[in-house]
């Protein structure tokens, strides 16, 4: 891996300059938490559940291993939703605890916060695989069309798709994702790879909400991704399909003290509907800034 350093920074103060002490007392190791809701994310489908602001929940492996696609919408809004792109400069690809979610132009502003993760640890693999990525994004029937010449309709984004409907959103609303539990890297080609997830029964990836979400998840239909999906080995994964679990917590009001849901970017220009007041031309031509 390159040395280079990040073009996207955190200097003290900043907004990539995250309180540690406060998310770590968040956690369920800093003390007791209220369990307010459960949901099942069944096996090969989708779903989506409510979290207030100030709220935790948790996405954790139940029966076996297996990935999740993820997708995030401001619940008042959902022309606000969770922009992996942005989330992958500001952060890195492959995220963990104290990365945020951040959402579209033009608010931007950290939806959650990861204040918790059991696979933190798991680093670099030999093969180059990180977890819990933003490098891809969801399967779809249209490029297993392309690359199969077939129809099968519970592809994630298909999942995302249904889950979704019942909330008056559409398929319009599904956008790229977060790969929850998945291991995936770059080979030396510069290609996308996608590896058997490492996460075992008690894994949990854990955020904390930082403004009303509207979050659905898709239980991946490759399940581990451990069996190809396309390709000359590509055969049907069933067998490695789970469901998933999540969890939201209310945590007590003293351990939010100091908090406060984050506002939109504080922007106010016209994106140079105005001419600039200098004459950058002039001021080149001079050989100064």
């Amino acid at each position: 891996m390159s040395d280079v350093p990040a073009a996207y920074r955190a200097t003290k103060g900043s907004v990539l300059d995250v309180d540690k002490t406060f998310y770590d007392g968040l956690t369920a190791a800093a003390g007791d938490r209220e369990l307010v809701a459960t949901h099942t994310v069944p096996m090969r489908d989708g779903l989506a559940w409510t979290v207030p602001a100030g709220h935790v929940f948790r996405v954790r492996i139940t029966d076996g291993p297996q990935v999740g696609d993820f997708n995030m919408w401001s619940l008042h809004n959902p022309r606000e939703r969770m922009w992996a792109s942005r989330t992958r400069q500001l952060q890195r690809a492959h995220i963990s605890t104290y990365d945020r979610l951040w959402s579209t132009l033009p608010y931007l502003r950290p939806m959650a916060t990861i204040i918790d993760d059991t696979l933190a640890n798991y680093g670099v693999d030999d093969e180059g695989g990180r977890v819990h990525d933003l490098l891809g994004t969801r399967c779809d029937p249209y490029v297993n069309r392309l690359l199969t010449g077939e129809d099968f309709d519970f592809h994630c984004h298909s999942n995302l798709v249904r889950a979704v409907e019942p909330w008056g959103l559409t398929e319009f609303d599904v956008h790229d994702v977060l790969n929850i539990f998945q291991c995936t890297g770059l080979n030396s080609d510069d290609q996308y790879f996608m590896k058997a997830c490492p996460a075992r029964p008690g894994d949990y990836l854990e955020f904390f909400a930082e403004i009303d979400v509207l979050c659905a998840m898709s239980c991946c239909p490759g399940g581990d991704l451990s069996v190809d999906l396309w390709g000359e080995n590509a055969q049907d994964p069933l067998q490695t399909c789970n469901p998933l679990g999540v969890e939201v917590y209310r945590v007590a009001p003293e351990r939010l003290q100091g908090w406060q849901s984050p506002e939109y970017a504080p922007y106010r220009g016209r994106h140079g509907r105005q001419a600039p007041k200098v004459d950058w031309a002039a001021i080149k031509q001079q050989g100064c800034c």
